[in-house]
């Protein structure tokens, strides 16, 4: 294998903390704290109200907050020496983190991209990469795409797939569910999201990239008993995906576990009060084999929260 830079210049920070909440950026200048950004949505928001219109007319309700982050030496060298091979120009422009007019994202786009016809799954807010970075690796018969919007999280994918000169995975730097929109419809074997930003205040929850419109996106996306793997570590939001997803047309629930979950949310500031509330039971499936523990999941584990596994097959 040949190298495209010193391994001793781009060294594997083993201890760096991961996480697939999705996060994402503005141009280096403009550097906007979440509660910043939030509130400014909610400013809009009252504005629209105000003059009769829906709350956030004409903005998208984003999964994510923009916020700049400049990337250090070390991940700086990484994009610079693999970005050419492996990051996606997809973009609707610089700095924008649509898909450009017209992507056709469909067998014909896939086989140029990756040289063959394997199957592809795509994670959504692929975080630190250690994920879909150590699935590619263990699956060189699978093709695989990662969608993440911070860019240290980009940059570190991209350290993990050039040390490892892997072959078979690209990273798009988009918001995810413009992506699905480009998609043609069976293309995709399987779509992960695991540990989404759980936007914990009830009020933000609208902001949480398990949604209707996009498990309708996805369905199509997915070619016919597909799978959408979801994992969480917040109880709530595992109500959540339980209210979009088991209902959701075109999907079953393919879990053989039984949860106990509040039947009510909670949100940050009342979730000492979920225990108190009416439970029902649920199901959810076992861990996902395929799903390596990473730092994040680590520290939910040892803040002795429960990981809820999901697996939703297309019928």
């Amino acid at each position: 294998m040949s190298e495209v830079v010193n391994q001793s210049d781009i060294a594997l920070d083993e201890d760096v903390s991961t996480s697939s909440s999705v996060t994402s950026i503005l141009p280096s200048d403009a550097t906007v704290s979440s509660d910043v950004a939030v509130a400014a949505d909610e400013a809009a928001a009252s504005d629209a109200t105000n003059a009769g219109r829906p709350p956030l007319y004409g903005r998208k309700v984003l999964s994510f907050v923009r916020r700049s982050a400049r990337l250090d030496d070390r991940l700086q060298r990484a994009w610079d020496a693999y970005a050419d091979r492996y990051l996606l120009d997809i973009n609707a422009g610089e700095g924008s983190l649509d898909v450009r007019d017209g992507l056709r994202f469909d067998a014909e786009f896939m086989r140029s991209t990756w040289g063959n016809d394997r199957p592809l799954i795509v994670e959504i807010g692929s975080g630190q990469g250690e994920n879909v970075a150590a699935a590619a690796a263990a699956h060189p018969e699978l093709n695989f795409l990662a969608l993440e919007v911070y860019d240290p999280g980009v940059a570190h994918t991209l350290l993990l797939a050039g040390k490892q000169d892997l072959d078979n995975i690209r990273i798009a730097q988009v918001n995810a569910p413009e992506l699905f929109k480009a998609c043609a419809p069976g293309v995709l074997a399987e779509v992960w999201t695991f540990f989404p930003d759980p936007w914990p205040k009830m009020k933000h929850h609208k902001r949480r990239i398990v949604q209707p419109e996009l498990a309708g996106d996805v369905r199509r996306a997915l070619v016919d008993g597909g799978v959408w793997r979801i994992a969480t570590d917040i109880e709530d939001y595992a109500l959540h995906v339980h209210e979009v997803m088991d209902d959701a047309d075109g999907f079953e629930n393919v879990g053989s576990l039984t949860v106990s979950l509040p039947i009510a949310h909670v949100g940050k500031g009342n979730a000492d009060t979920a225990a108190d509330l009416p439970h029902a039971d649920f199901r959810e499936s076992e861990r996902f084999e395929g799903r390596v523990l990473t730092n994040f999941e680590k520290k939910g584990l040892a803040a002795g929260r429960v990981i809820h596994d999901f697996t939703y097959r297309t019928v």
